[in-house]
C-alpha cells in the first residue's frame, strides 16, 4: 500500500538515504516569540484611529496615491499631481496601494504602518537569535517594541516606519551573509537591495548604516578577503540599482510631464537629495526649509553629544542609550582575541556601528531635526542591550562580568528615575520603582553565586534577579508607551510620552512641544501654542481657516503651520463649496502651502494645489504660471489669505496671494476666506 511518506517505485532504483520525517514542534521559544508579535501588534494597533488622519501633508498624498497611479508613483500631494511631498515616495507607495485595495482611510492608512513595526521586531529577534539565545531575542525585541518614539512612529503615517523596517531587514540580511560560505554574495547584494528602498523611503538618512554594515561583513565574512571585497561591490552596485531607478525616471522625464519636486528650489530630484533633505540637513544649509540656514541651536537645540541626552529626544530614545553604549564595549571585550569570524564581535561592529554612526550624526547635524528622528536608534539599543545581557548573564559567575552586570543595573534605573524625574506629577511612584529595582537587582546579581543554594532555588533567584533588571530596564518605556497609546497624535511634529517630558532644551530652545521655531515669531494669532487646527494661514487681522483651533485666527507661529487634525477645522460649507466647484476643474482650489491644502483635499476629496509646496517657500508656481492656470480655468477657488510661513523669504506664494486678493472678490465660508477666480472683483 502506498503512501506519502514511503513512495512505491515503478522500477527497482539504487537504495539511497531515505529522508526521515521530523515533526514540527513548537517549543518555548517559538511560544514566546509568537506572542512577542502578537503583543507588539495588539499595542500597535489598539485605538489606532484615535490618530486620525496623522500627519495630514502625508495622508493628503496617500489620498492622491489612492486614486492617481501618476500620483502614487511620484508622491504628489494632490491626485492631479502638481507637487511632490520633500521626500521619495516609497512609504507613501506602501499606504497608497492599501489605500487603493481596502478604500482611503484612516485605517487602511495606518495600519502597514502598525504592522510594519511588528516586521521590524521580527528582524530585530531573528537576528539576534541566530548568534545569541532566545531569551536575548526576546529582550532585543522587546526594548524596541516598547520604545516611546516607536511606539509613537510605527502608530503614524510617516515614512520613519518604512525605513526602519527596510534597515532592520538589511541588518538581518547581513548577518546571513556573514554566516553563509556559499552563499555570502547573495545575501549581502539583498542588504543593498533592502537599504536602496531605504533612500527611496527617506533619502540619505538610511546610508548611516552603511559604513557599520560594510564593515562587519569585511572583517567577519568567511570567504577570502578579495571576494568579501567583490561581495561588497555587489551590494552596493544593488543599492544603486535599488535606489537610483526611480531617480533616473525622475530625473530623466520633462519636468512638464511630471510634478513639481517639492522641496527642492529647481525642480530638482537631485537637488533635494543633496540639499534640502542631505547636506543640509548636517551643514544647516537648508534653502527653501522651515529653519534653513540657522545651523547651531535650531530646531534640535545645541549641538553635541549632550543633545541625545536632553531636552525632549531624551525621553523619546535614551532610556537604554547609556546602557547600549555600555553593551558595545562588553561585547568588543567578551571577543577579546578570538578569531577574525568572532560573531560576537561581527555583532558588535554590526549594531554598535549604526548606534555610534547614527547617534553622532544625530548630535551633531545643524540643520532641522526632530525628536522623532531617534526612532532610527532603537533597533541598535534593543540589539545590542539583549545580546550583551546574554554574555554577561551566562559569565556571571565571574566577578567582572557580574560587576558590570551590577553597574549596568544601577546605571539604567538611576538614568530611569532622572528621566521620569522630568515629569515629577505624573505617576510619581514609578521613579522610584525604578531607581528601587535596579538597586535591588544589582545587589542580588552581585551576591547571587556567593550563596551556596540548592539548584532549584539557584535557578528561582536567578529569575527573580532577572525580572528586577527587565523592570529596571522597561518600566520607564513602558509607561511611556502606554501613555502615547492612550493618547492622539497629530501634526508634523508628533512627540511620545506625557507632556512636559523631557530633560531642557539646551541653548536655543529647541522645539519643546510643538513650540513656535527658532528665531520665528509668532503673528498676532495665536499659532505660537501648536495646537492649530487646519494650518491654513491667514492674514494678519483676519481669518484663516483656523490658524489655532481656539481662535480661528492669525498668521505666524508654528502652531498654525505644523499643527495636527487640520481637518477638524474644514467647516462643512466649505466642503460642499468645494466639492460643488470642483468638476470640470483640474483643481477644486489652491492654498498656500501643502499643510494649508492637505486638511481641505482631505476633508472635500477633492485636488487643491498646495502652492509652495510643504512650507510655501517653493517656487512653483510662479506669479505667471498661477495666472495662466486660472485663465485656462484649471483652478475654481483660492482659500486662504495673504499669509504663509515662509512666505516673506520666498517671495511666490505672497505675490500669489496678493494678487488674487486685488482682483477677485472674497466671500467667508464657514469661518474660512474664499476667492472664486472666476470672477473679477
Amino acid at each position: 500500500m502506498a503512501t506519502i511518506t514511503d513512495p512505491v517505485e515503478a522500477t527497482p532504483r539504487r537504495a539511497g538515504p531515505r529522508a526521515v520525517a521530523t515533526p514540527y514542534t513548537i517549543g518555548r521559544d517559538k511560544i514566546l516569540y509568537g506572542g512577542l508579535l502578537v503583543l507588539t501588534a495588539i499595542a500597535y494597533l489598539w485605538g489606532l484611529s484615535k490618530n486620525g488622519y496623522a500627519n495630514e501633508y502625508y495622508a493628503a498624498a496617500v489620498q492622491a496615491g489612492s486614486e492617481s497611479w501618476k500620483a502614487w508613483f511620484f508622491g504628489s500631494l494632490d491626485a492631479s499631481s502638481f507637487i511632490t511631498v520633500d521626500k521619495t515616495p516609497a512609504s507613501l507607495w506602501v499606504m497608497g496601494l492599501s489605500g487603493r485595495i481596502f478604500g482611503f482611510g484612516i485605517w487602511s492608512m495606518l495600519i502597514p504602518q502598525a504592522l510594519m513595526g511588528v516586521a521590524s521586531v521580527g528582524f530585530v529577534y531573528v537576528s539576534v537569535r541566530r548568534w545569541f539565545s532566545a531569551n536575548a531575542a526576546l529582550l532585543a525585541g522587546a526594548i524596541l517594541a516598547l520604545t516611546p518614539v516607536a511606539v509613537l512612529m510605527f502608530r503614524f503615517n510617516n515614512p520613519d516606519a518604512l525605513l526602519i523596517l527596510l534597515l532592520c531587514a538589511g541588518a538581518w540580511a547581513v548577518t546571513r551573509a556573514i554566516d553563509s560560505d556559499k552563499h555570502a554574495a547573495r545575501w549581502m547584494m539583498l542588504a543593498g537591495a533592502f537599504v536602496g528602498f531605504g533612500f527611496l523611503t527617506k533619502m540619505l538618512q538610511a546610508f548611516l548604516i552603511l559604513p557599520a554594515f560594510g564593515l562587519a561583513y569585511l572583517i567577519a565574512g568567511k570567504p577570502a578577503l578579495g571576494k568579501r571585497i567583490v561581495h561588497s561591490v555587489l551590494a552596493l552596485v544593488s543599492l544603486i540599482v535599488s535606489a537610483g531607478w526611480w531617480i533616473a525616471i525622475v530625473e530623466l522625464m520633462p519636468a512638464s510631464a511630471r510634478p513639481y519636486i517639492g522641496g527642492s528650489q529647481n525642480n530638482s530630484i537631485l537637488e533635494l537629495t543633496l540639499g534640502y533633505n542631505g547636506l543640509g540637513r548636517l551643514n544647516g544649509n537648508e534653502t527653501g526649509s522651515v529653519g534653513g540656514g540657522t545651523g547651531g541651536a535650531g530646531w534640535g537645540g545645541a549641538t553635541g553629544l549632550q543633545r541625545l541626552f536632553g531636552g525632549e529626544f531624551a525621553s523619546q530614545i535614551a532610556w537604554l542609550l547609556p546602557a547600549a553604549l555600555l553593551a558595545t564595549i562588553v561585547l568588543i571585550v567578551a571577543s577579546g582575541k578570538a578569531s577574525r569570524t568572532d560573531k560576537t564581535r561581527a555583532f558588535a561592529v554590526l549594531w554598535g556601528g549604526w548606534l555610534v554612526v547614527t547617534g553622532l550624526t544625530f548630535s551633531y547635524m545643524q540643520g532641522i531635526i526632530h525628536s522623532y528622528y531617534m526612532i532610527a536608534l532603537a533597533p541598535a539599543i534593543g540589539a545590542l542591550i539583549g545580546a550583551a545581557m546574554s554574555v554577561l548573564w551566562r559569565r556571571r559567575s565571574e566577578w567582572l562580568p557580574r560587576a558590570t552586570l551590577a553597574g549596568g543595573a544601577l546605571l539604567t534605573g538611576g538614568w530611569g528615575f532622572a528621566l521620569l524625574n522630568q515629569t515629577p506629577s505624573w505617576h510619581p511612584w514609578l521613579r522610584w520603582v525604578v531607581l528601587l529595582t535596579g538597586v535591588l537587582g544589582a545587589g542580588l546579581v552581585m551576591i547571587l553565586p556567593e550563596l551556596q543554594l540548592h539548584r532549584t532555588a539557584a535557578r528561582r533567584a536567578g529569575v527573580f534577579a532577572a525580572t528586577l533588571l527587565a523592570v529596571t530596564a522597561l518600566a520607564g518605556p513602558t509607561a511611556y508607551s502606554v501613555n502615547t497609546i492612550n493618547t492622539a497624535h497629530a501634526g508634523a511634529l508628533p512627540s511620545a510620552g506625557p507632556s512636559g517630558g523631557g530633560m531642557g532644551g539646551g541653548p536655543g530652545g529647541g522645539m519643546g512641544r510643538m513650540g513656535t521655531p527658532p528665531g520665528f515669531a509668532g503673528g498676532p494669532g495665536n499659532g505660537t501654542t501648536g495646537n492649530g487646527t487646519t494650518g491654513v494661514p491667514g492674514t494678519t487681522g483676519q481669518p484663516g481657516t483656523t490658524g489655532n483651533g481656539a481662535t480661528g485666527r492669525g498668521t505666524g507661529g508654528v502652531g498654525g503651520f505644523l499643527g495636527g487634525g487640520g481637518i477638524s477645522g474644514v467647516s462643512s460649507e466649505l466642503i460642499t463649496l468645494l466639492q460643488n466647484g470642483a468638476k470640470g476643474y483640474t483643481w477644486a482650489a489652491a492654498a498656500v502651502t501643502a499643510n494649508g491644502a492637505a486638511p481641505l483635499q482631505i476633508a472635500s476629496g477633492e485636488p487643491i494645489m498646495a502652492i509652495g509646496g510643504f512650507n510655501g517657500t517653493d517656487p512653483a508656481p510662479s506669479l505667471a504660471e498661477f495666472k495662466e492656470l486660472v485663465a485656462q480655468g484649471k483652478i475654481h477657488y483660492f482659500v486662504g489669505g495673504t499669509g504663509g510661513f515662509g512666505g516673506g523669504r520666498n517671495g511666490t506664494s505672497n505675490e500669489i496671494a496678493t494678487w488674487v486678493s486685488e482682483t477677485f472678490q472674497s466671500q467667508t465660508v464657514g469661518n474660512t476666506t474664499v476667492y472664486d477666480l472666476t470672477t473679477t472683483s
